[in-house]
């Protein structure tokens, strides 16, 4: 029996320049929206009838609209009462203080949009009159005075985060010393420590893949007490990520060849991790194949 199509989901970001509308389209991006950035208005029916026509390969859509349209912007009010009708529609204004945007004009010696000859101030003071109605009407606001960019990111994640959206996407990869570190490994383990099954004839042409060679590694001293320990030291860590909205992380763990042991402690350390919360974790072998 074919499965309905999802009802379509938009989001409308929009709300003051400099109160943070890149971050949170960044987020999103992340959390697998699929965003437009300074869309005018009237391109939204347009955006929403092309994902529909999609058939359902974009379920949630994001534009990010706002002064930068320029005469266009005029009727974004207009436009999200029409949307409303027929579409699961939230909007988002992004606020903060005259004080802070002032500040971050300041701090990235941009003018502001509305400003013309005038001072910053006197552009957000103008911007402000204008999307008064639109922040009366909108679903959710955020004042983003007192906020850094990654603690706007995390509550983005916490806002519009599909259910069952992981915290953290962790890839644990084995690798090789012999050919040199991973430059994209957020920490980095050790696994020669243990002994290696190339000298063991009956092993050397196997790969921590196979059981035997797992259970050699495995059985060894000290490997099970360093992957439950590690696990339990990285755990922490990998709270801290999701706090500050790091998504994305690799752990790694080498030995000499990057084919028996830490081909076999990745895959256990991988497994032990995915069983924390918030955390999906997947394995890559980097160097194996290579020998």
């Amino acid at each position: 029996m074919e499965q309905p199509t999802p009802q379509q989901e938009v989001l409308i970001v929009t709300g003051m320049s400099g109160a943070g509308r890149s971050t949170v389209a960044n987020a999103l991006e992340d959390l697998d929206w699929y965003v437009v950035d300074n869309l005018p208005p009237q391109m939204l029916r347009p955006l929403i009838d092309l994902a529909e026509r999609a058939g359902g390969a974009l379920p949630r859509i994001a534009a990010v609209v706002d002064v930068r349209g320029r005469d266009f912007f005029g009727d974004l009010q207009q436009m999200i009462q029409s949307l409303r009708s027929g579409t699961k529609l939230r909007v988002v204004f992004l606020d903060a203080t005259d004080a802070a945007l002032v500040r971050r004009f300041d701090a990235v010696r941009r003018p502001h949009p509305l400003q013309g000859g005038g001072t910053i101030l006197d552009g957000i003071v103008s911007e402000r009159a204008r999307l008064s109605t639109i922040r009366e009407s909108s679903d959710i606001v955020i004042d983003t005075s007192d906020l850094n960019v990654h603690q706007l990111a995390t509550k983005t994640a916490e806002l519009f985060a599909a259910e069952g959206t992981p915290g953290v996407k962790l890839t644990v990869m084995s690798f090789g010393f012999k050919y040199g570190l991973p430059s994209d490994a957020d920490t980095v383990a050790d696994a020669r420590f243990l002994p290696n099954p190339f000298w063991v004839p009956e092993l050397r042409a196997h790969t921590g893949l196979d059981a035997e060679v797992s259970d050699f590694v495995l059985d060894q001293p000290g490997a099970r007490e360093f992957l439950d320990s590690y696990a339990t030291a990285l755990a922490p860590v990998l709270a801290g990520y999701q706090r500050e909205n790091k998504r994305f992380a690799t752990f790694a763990i080498g030995c000499t060849g990057g084919k028996h042991r830490s081909v076999a402690m990745a895959l256990q350390l991988a497994d032990k991790l995915s069983e924390l919360p918030g955390v999906a974790a997947t394995v890559k072998h980097r160097d194996l194949g290579r020998e």
